[in-house]
């Protein structure tokens, strides 16, 4: 006797983002929408930040973006977070970034009882965690004064080339 086969409603939604710090928010907002609202543990939060952060990191370069893909079953919701080559590219065959990587053990800079919505009040509490100036942080990334300044200050953000170094010697960046 065959084997029977099951047929599952699947909704796929697909958003690309332009790879850069300010995108977070929007992307954890989209993947937060297309949960239908279920609660996400602490544990769950770290792991979507870190891939999301892999993932901008990975897509830099001009031009960069970074697609979130969701698929909706009846019983489960599974979301890719991939370095997009086109906005039109259709997710499968790809590898997906699972959201099941380990958590990263760096102590992330918090400012009272929340993680920094930004990333210029992340790289302001490093520099206050580091204790450290923003001449001091501007040589040991290869940057000027004048740049630190304008990411602590929101005015700007580093490009992705910037941000691999500002990881490399900070840690993890979280964003809400």
């Amino acid at each position: 006797m065959p084997e029977s086969i099951e047929i599952f409603p699947v909704v796929v939604l697909t958003r690309v983002f332009a790879a850069r710090p300010s995108s977070v928010p929007e992307m954890r907002d989209f993947i937060r929408r297309c949960s239908g609202g279920v609660a996400w543990s602490e544990s769950d939060n770290r792991e979507l930040n870190k891939t999301i952060m892999e993932v901008l990191l990975a897509a830099a370069g001009p031009g960069g973006r970074v697609q979130v893909s969701c698929r909706t079953y009846p019983d489960r919701v599974e979301f890719d977070v991939l370095p997009s080559v086109t906005e039109f590219l259709h997710p499968s065959g790809r590898h997906p970034n699972e959201l099941s990587s380990p958590s990263s053990e760096a102590s992330d800079p918090v400012i009272g009882d929340e993680e920094p919505a930004t990333f210029a009040e992340w790289i302001t509490a490093v520099l206050r965690r580091e204790g450290i100036t923003r001449e001091a942080a501007a040589r040991q990334l290869g940057v000027s004064v004048k740049t630190v300044s304008r990411w602590a200050g929101g005015e700007t953000e580093p490009r992705l080339r910037e941000l691999r170094r500002v990881q490399d010697r900070f840690g993890h960046m979280p964003f809400r």
